[in-house]
């Protein structure tokens, strides 16, 4: 047996290696966030009971202009912020059932990669540098990704792809390793004090990690272009080996208020919040009743029910339902393209052993609510 993604197997030989892009942290784990970290640990699940040996590497971006700013405003050392707001991601994602990862490697603790990363792109031309900053030639990057340049170009203009930088060479080219204002943190490298770029970052812990290449790239589909296809472009760039991920795992966009969740748009629904007053298994449970890339609306009301339906799968794991089915009848379709919602289908009709492996593989546990939470929801 083997999944199945977006219609293309993805066999394994050996070692799984997934990547997941984590958080920038500048500010504490919302709903939008816990989508993508849901559904990889929902894959990562799957695939360790097919009997896979599993590597996750989820990173930390903690050296990235945002968090720079936010440090600037609170008027606070960007490493302190950044240590404080990792540890309340890894609080939140820890309390949402979320597998520890094999590596979780800090930005900062990976220049020397960067830097590596940075002089193999120019050895090999596909770099240049400009003034203390080395940018990455991105002829291509839009096209492979499936973009016209106009639309990339609008893109990486919402994204921090600074398009308007007039040191490029191109508008669509990408920074590797940008030098760093006096007020700025920085670190020493043949082309000057600088530090890492954005995707840069990320192509250097996922090959200092998991090697020149992986099988599973989860993250968010707003990062699908420029961070995705930059990162993927720069490991291509500078080890030769192709593609960088055989397969990506994009979670659909959740929207509040009619508007993507973001903090730019101010309508941030915490998960901190949820979980002082839902189980972690409903919360999981909203996330993943739909098909992994459909983007939705978050309504505080679904919750309720997405904790109702997870009590009534632990309540037929015991008693069992109206069409018994082997455990087997719930993993094939998660196999195929990880249809979670057919696979309800059969667990809820099923109940029983098919029921309890659902509840395991999608972490929805059987525990039931803690004591010390309301009983009105």
């Amino acid at each position: 047996m083997q999944l199945r993604l977006a219609g293309q197997p993805l066999p394994i030989v050996g070692r799984a290696r997934v990547y997941v892009c984590g958080i920038t942290p500048y500010d504490t784990t919302h709903l939008g966030h816990a989508a993508t970290f849901v559904w990889a640990d929902a894959a990562v699940r799957l695939l360790r009971h097919l009997g896979r040996d599993v590597d996750v590497t989820r990173n930390i971006t903690d050296v990235d202009d945002d968090l720079l700013a936010q440090a600037r405003a609170q008027g606070v050392p960007w490493r302190s912020l950044a240590t404080q707001q990792t540890y309340r991601f890894e609080d939140d994602v820890t309390r949402l059932g979320v597998l520890k990862p094999t590596f979780e490697p800090a930005a900062h603790d990976y220049v020397g990669e960067v830097v590596d990363l940075a002089a193999a792109l120019l050895d090999g031309g596909a770099a240049y540098e400009r003034d203390g900053t080395v940018y990455f030639r991105g002829t291509g990057v839009a096209e492979a990704a499936g973009l016209a340049r106009d639309e990339a170009l609008a893109l990486a203009a919402e994204r921090g792809g600074r398009p308007d930088d007039p040191a490029k060479d191109d508008p669509l080219d990408a920074v590797v390793w940008q030098a760093s204002g006096a007020d700025e943190p920085g670190w020493d490298s043949p082309w000057g004090r600088g530090r890492p770029g954005w995707h840069a970052e990320c192509a250097a812990m996922a090959l200092a990690t998991l090697g020149a290449g992986i099988d599973l790239h989860g993250g968010g589909a707003d990062l699908a272009f420029p961070h995705h296809a930059y990162e993927a472009a720069l490991v291509e760039a500078a080890v030769g080996v192709r593609p960088f991920a055989r397969a990506w795992l994009r979670a659909g966009t959740v929207l509040y208020e009619g508007a993507k969740m973001a903090k730019s748009a101010g309508n941030l629904v915490f998960v901190h919040d949820l979980l002082d007053r839902w189980p972690p298994e409903a919360i999981r449970l909203l996330i993943l009743q739909r098909r992994w890339d459909e983007p939705w609306e978050f309504r505080e009301d679904d919750l309720d029910a997405a904790a109702d339906r997870v009590d009534r799968l632990h309540q037929l794991v015991h008693h069992g339902g109206a069409a018994p089915a082997p455990v087997d009848a719930v993993v094939a379709p998660l196999l195929d393209g990880l249809d979670v919602p057919s696979a309800l289908a059969v667990a809820e009709a099923s109940g029983g052993e098919a029921a309890g492996a659902l509840c395991e593989l999608l972490g929805l546990g059987l525990s039931r609510w803690p004591a010390d939470l309301p009983t009105e929801r």
